[in-house]
Formats: structure tokens, sequence, C-alpha cells
């Protein structure tokens, strides 16, 4: 692996976890749609758009929905999630994150968030890391989310730094795969750190050490 000289990190799952209050917020739509929906079913949710996500809790409808029904319901879910987000603070940054981001801004190393989401800023403004990052790229940017490499190459490009010098860290096998496609290499941690194209794997950003990350370990 080619020394790194910027990293990208995916939002959610990376350096804090809205997991929880996403999955609620699908729950009550489909409940209120009559349609079922489970923890199983969330996990196929993960790293996908929200209406790409809608498209997989509408599988189990017993009807058809309209194209203003959809983006309706999406709306909703989002109203949902958001005003949920009010309960998140710095104490929800994942085990870490903190000393990570210290550790790479003073080796001068560039960072980024790149994330499908569309709540990402008012995310990184609750935990307290709206500066922390020299650019954010969310799903108000990109016009594909992943796995298609937009959110990733878009990052790279406002960091200026070559594809194969940024290491992306991301926790789904989608967002694997969009680093895989935009030519980055990619530390998998969590349930995407079984992804076979993975760079590097970790359980979390606890588990390697800032040296791994940048591929100087053993030099």
């Amino acid at each position: 692996m080619a020394a790194v000289e910027a990293v990208i990190f995916d939002l959610d799952g990376v350096i804090v976890s809205t997991d929880e209050y996403h999955f609620q917020a699908w729950k009550q739509l489909a409940d209120a749609e009559g349609i079922p929906f489970g923890r199983e079913d969330n996990e196929r949710l993960r790293g996908v758009s929200r209406m790409e996500s809608l498209e997989i809790l509408l599988e189990k409808a017993s009807r058809a929905y309209s194209d203003a029904e959809k983006t309706a319901m999406a709306e909703r879910k989002n109203a949902i999630y958001r005003e949920s987000l009010r309960e998140l603070s710095p104490a929800d940054i994942l085990p870490g994150v903190d000393e990570m981001l210290e550790d790479l801004r003073g080796r001068g190393i560039k960072m980024a968030v790149a994330s499908s989401s569309k709540n990402a800023v008012p995310i990184l403004e609750a935990i307290g890391l709206a500066d922390a990052f020299d650019a954010v790229v969310d799903g108000t940017h990109i016009s594909q989310s992943k796995p298609h490499p937009e959110v990733f190459a878009l990052a790279g490009e406002r960091l200026g730094i070559a594809p194969e010098r940024c290491l992306v860290v991301e926790d789904a096998a989608a967002g694997v795969e969009a680093a895989i496609a935009a030519g980055m290499p990619v530390l998998a941690v969590g349930s995407a750190a079984s992804h076979p194209g993975a760079t590097l794997r970790a359980d979390d950003l606890t588990g390697i050490t800032t040296d791994e990350m940048l591929g100087l370990a053993g030099r």
C-alpha cells in the first residue's frame, strides 16, 4: 500500500453510530403503513441512499406506491430521524475516533467525511466535529450513492490527493466496494471487516495504529 496522504471517513458506523435512530425511524414508517420490517431488513439498508432504502422496505408492501407517495414517505422518515438526532452529543463519538483524528491532524494528514447521508452536517455539528475535517461530501453533493464511487472520488478531488493515496474507512460492504471502485485502499471496520476486498481490517479505530493506517508500519 502506498503511503497515505489523506484519510476519508464514512460517517455512520465509523465516526458515530446512528443505526438505531435509522432503524426506529424506518420501523415507525413501516408500522404506520402495515409493512413488515425488522432488524434483518434494516441490515440491508446500511450504506445505501434514503430512496434506495425505501425501495427495499417496500419490497414487503402489500400494494404499489406512486412516486409522489414514495417521496412523501422518505420525507416522513427523514423528519422522524432528524428529530431523533437532537439526542446526539460528543458522547456518541465511537471509540478511538477522537484520538485517531488528533494523531492524523498532528501528522498533517488531510481528512474528509464522505457519506451518502444528507444529514452529515447536522450530525457532525451535534457531536462537535463540524470543523474537524478538510472536506465534507454528503448526499446533497452526489447523484449516485454507494457502491458507486462518486462520493469518495469527489472527496479525494476536494482534498487534492491522488486516489491511491487516499485511505477510506468504511463499515459497510457497499462502502468498501465504492472505495475499491474509486481506486482507493480501504480500511474495513465492524461488519465490513470480513470483506475480501479490504486493504486493512479492524473491529473499530481502537484496533489499528495510525502507522498501520498510513502504510508506515515496518518501514
